[in-house]
């Protein structure tokens, strides 16, 4: 039953996806939050945000949005440092999260957390998929899980890559 639908959510990401899913080296687990992980970008706070972007353009995976939380922060009054959440993912593999437990809805799209430190430090951050997959009892989407997981990390590595 697995395979058909890996092969089904393959076969509906574009090429340059597929292609680009290498396995990357993890990233530094954030202590501070339980199944996320951290990246520190490179690059200051807005071009990481672009080179994510392209990334995500790149591999032909469909972009939702950004939220400024920092200026939402400033509408209500209150000081909050440079934060930015991202929102992409690829409908044919998210779904399939969804049809496993439609309440992993509340995971999906994919979100990235882009931060900037008082000293500049810009960060990464997003879910760890295995966390996710554990937290919505999925049991039978690893193959899915997995490719997420790689492309997440693809990603956040190409936004934090000089």
């Amino acid at each position: 039953m697995i395979r058909p639908l890996l092969a089904a959510a393959a076969l509906s990401l574009p090429a340059p996806l597929l292609a680009q899913t290498a396995e990357p080296q993890p990233p530094a687990r954030d202590a501070s939050a339980q199944g996320v992980f951290k990246l520190q970008s490179a690059n200051g706070f807005d071009e990481t945000i672009a080179k994510i972007k392209a990334d995500v353009a790149a591999k032909g995976i469909m972009w939702f949005g950004a939220i400024d939380q920092q200026a939402l922060a400033k509408g209500a009054g209150i000081a909050l440092r440079r934060s930015t959440l991202v929102e992409f993912g690829n409908p044919p593999l998210g779904i399939q999260f969804l049809t496993a437990n439609p309440i992993a809805g509340l995971a999906w799209p994919v979100r990235m957390l882009v931060t900037e430190d008082a000293d500049g430090s810009v960060w990464i951050a997003w879910n760890d998929f295995a966390f996710t997959a554990k937290r919505y009892g999925i049991t039978n989407r690893d193959a899915q899980f997995k490719m997420a997981a790689a492309v997440a990390g693809s990603i956040a590595k190409a936004g934090a890559s000089k």
